[in-house]
């Protein structure tokens, strides 16, 4: 890779990604936390179950989910210019993701939640406990380590949606390594763009990794 020509242009899709992943993890990480334990706590047998909610929130992420990131960018572009003011550039990317991220991460805290042992929610109840006290206390602490790992999960799919932000002017990586690269039949530039993902992800999946033999040996 030329870094003459192509250093100003590389570093600053990289920002673009940091950017827009940035953004996407923190409020889509929020969002998904938000709604799994929604739909973890409204469940048949659930501490505030509640039939009709968990009906609705079920719907809506079911609907979401199995949508293809390029095509849920386009058709959530009218909600888009509301709320960003734009459809395009890196904001015009950055809200769709982190509404499908949101949607995709519930399921996995839901998932996640389900897995704790309902005898240990029980006994939080039984001395007293509320159900803030036992989301903070006792559900998050006990799911924390399969949730950092499906974070990481997360950030694969983030990273992945980011790559598709060039069909809205959003720049970054992916958008980079077609303009640069397939465009330009350079394979090189391609190439590269790829070790650079697969290292960032690496990176990514390994902190993951040590957090979460932390969280299991707390």
């Amino acid at each position: 890779m030329n870094w003459d020509s192509l250093g100003s242009p590389f570093w600053k899709a990289v920002s673009e990604t940091g950017f827009m992943v940035g953004w996407t993890m923190f409020f889509g990480g929020i969002i998904g936390l938000v709604l799994g334990i929604g739909l973890y706590l409204t469940r048949r047998g659930g501490m505030r179950a509640n039939l009709g909610t968990f009906a609705g929130l079920n719907l809506i992420v079911n609907i979401v989910r199995p949508i293809p990131f390029i095509i849920f960018l386009f058709v959530l572009f009218p909600l888009t210019k509301v709320v960003m003011g734009t459809t395009i550039g890196m904001a015009g990317a950055t809200f769709p993701m982190i509404l499908m991220a949101g949607f995709a991460f519930s399921r996995l805290v839901e998932q996640n939640l389900l897995s704790i042992d309902p005898g240990v929610i029980e006994a939080a109840r039984a001395m007293g406990a509320g159900t803030l006290r036992i989301i903070t206390t006792v559900l998050i602490p006990e799911a924390l380590a399969p949730l950092i790992l499906g974070y990481a999960f997360l950030f694969v799919g983030v990273i992945d949606m980011s790559a598709m932000a060039g069909a809205v002017g959003g720049g970054g990586l992916g958008d980079f390594a077609i303009k640069y690269g397939y465009q330009q039949f350079n394979w090189p530039v391609t190439a590269f763009v790829v070790v650079v993902i697969i290292a960032i992800v690496q990176l990514a999946q390994l902190l993951a990794n040590v957090l979460a033999r932390k969280a299991l040996h707390r």
